[in-house]
């Protein structure tokens, strides 16, 4: 039973091999688990779409899902918000997966609809994240990140005194990510930044400005602590 449940998941992460350690028990947990996931993916036909090779957690929730790509393999989490509703779509790619609680939200109002998120292949993205789409979001292929990311691509405005803040509207520059990240945990990504492929981002950053490729980044505000060298370059796959 473990070669074979080894060669489906393979499927999605094609390094992937069981720890010795795995038991039967755990196996079958795992079995029963996934099983159900790839049930529940079957909810999409009522809005309209078939699931390709999906796996939904419980109390998934899409809004909007005429405007949602998802790719072939994708993982959504229990608890997971996917909403559309914007200008272009949310796309994830294959093999990609949102961890528990997330939401990915394109717009979170009706009178000035967000742009789009774009997610990459090969993607995951750790438990209790939060991606905006206001101005744009876009993370690149072999993406690795840690819980409680969020990413905001939107701003308020703020200049004048005699209006409330929230009556004087928002600006958006849009958000971009680069291929083969590592994101820790706690980071917070804001509006205008560009990160380059094959970054290091340290837990708890706060990146306010944009950063070149082949950087380890840190701090709040965050800055560009090193370079790395570039043959460190490694491709990440997602795991289940």
């Amino acid at each position: 039973m473990k070669k074979a449940l080894e060669k489906v998941i393979q499927k999605r992460n094609p390094h992937f091999q069981f720890d010795e350690h795995v038991d039967m028990r755990s196996l079958l947990a795992l079995s029963f688990e996934k099983g159900m996931d790839f049930v529940r993916s079957w909810k999409l036909l009522f809005h309209l779409k078939v699931p390709n090779r999906l796996f939904v957690g419980r109390n998934v929730r899409f809004f909007n899902a005429h405007k949602m790509d998802l790719g072939r393999w994708v993982k959504l989490g229990d608890g997971v918000s996917l909403s559309a509703l914007g200008k272009g779509k949310l796309t994830i790619g294959n093999r990609s997966g949102i961890g528990a609680f997330s939401r990915v939200i394109v717009s979170t109002s009706f009178n000035n609809v967000g742009e789009f998120i774009h997610i990459g292949e090969n993607v995951g993205i750790g438990e209790f994240a939060y991606l905006g789409g206001g101005g744009g979001l876009t993370i690149g292929d072999d993406c690795i990140v840690g819980q409680y990311f969020s990413c905001h691509p939107e701003n308020h405005n703020y200049a004048d005194n005699k209006r409330l803040i929230r009556e004087q509207g928002v600006t958006r520059k849009g958000i971009s990510i680069g291929k083969n990240c590592w994101i820790g945990s706690k980071v917070t990504v804001l509006d205008g930044v560009t990160i380059g492929d094959n970054c290091v981002i340290a837990a708890g950053a706060v990146v306010t400005k944009s950063m070149p490729a082949n950087s380890v980044i840190g701090g709040v505000p965050a800055k560009v602590l090193k370079k790395r060298k570039k043959e460190n370059k490694v491709r990440q796959l997602p795991v289940w």
